[in-house]
């Protein structure tokens, strides 16, 4: 399972387990080597494992180079897939909606390696996934957001019904722009929930990949504990 810690992947892996046609043996994310956080979530790894123990799946963690290049990012997930493949694995989950390029670039790099995508939440509408999401009990807690779409109080809330209704219009309900991120503290897929706080509020600038004005994000950076 690819695993952000996020709203979607949680959704999609209860989809998978709920569906006996799938043995999820675990759960992978890719880290920053330089702040030992999951990349645009901010959650630290800490945290991360946390919540892996709480659901009760092994957590692989791939530790990327604070600057990544896409060749060396392509290297290190072709290398880890491939031993996952030896390994036996024959598919990974993806929590991906509707975005047709990200599906086809993960579709392309698996290719060659022999592993099958699955994509459980593709095409469905993101206020159904949304209400799927907390109909079934989940919940989660906004941990990243773009701060030229969502100002500082967006993030640090809990994700309900009511947050929902706040977000600007043009934004997805389901962040799946990258306008938010979350992490899910509890849920159907868990042994047992996990309680967090947030400890403080940090803005971020990055280089704009396209050019111009740098990108900023509000980041919660939160607590966590059994």
């Amino acid at each position: 399972m690819s695993w952000s810690g996020g709203k979607d992947s949680a959704l999609a892996l209860y989809r998978c387990i709920n569906d006996h046609n799938h043995n999820i043996v675990g759960l992978v994310t890719t880290i920053n080597s330089s702040t030992n956080r999951v990349s645009m979530h901010g959650v630290a790894l800490d945290v991360l494992k946390y919540q892996a123990d709480a659901i009760g799946i092994p957590l692989h963690v791939i530790t990327l180079p604070e600057k990544c290049s896409m060749d060396e990012y392509e290297s290190i997930m072709g290398a880890f897939m491939s031993r996952m493949k030896q390994d036996g694995v024959e598919g990974v989950v993806f929590g991906d909606i509707f975005l047709e390029d990200i599906r086809k670039y993960r579709e392309r790099q698996l290719e060659g390696i022999g592993i099958t995508p699955i994509f459980p939440l593709w095409g469905l509408a993101s206020a159904e996934v949304a209400s799927q999401f907390l109909d079934n009990h989940f919940k989660s807690i906004i941990t990243c957001v773009d701060s030229d779409l969502l100002d500082e109080s967006f993030v640090g809330q809990f994700y309900t019904s009511a947050y929902i209704e706040k977000l600007p219009g043009g934004v997805d309900p389901c962040g799946e722009n990258g306008e938010f991120h979350s992490f899910v503290t509890a849920g159907p897929i868990f042994q047992k929930p996990i309680e967090v706080k947030v400890i403080s509020k940090i803005r971020k600038e990055y280089p704009n990949p396209q050019g111009g004005n740098p990108k900023t994000f509000w980041f919660a950076d939160i607590a966590a504990s059994k």
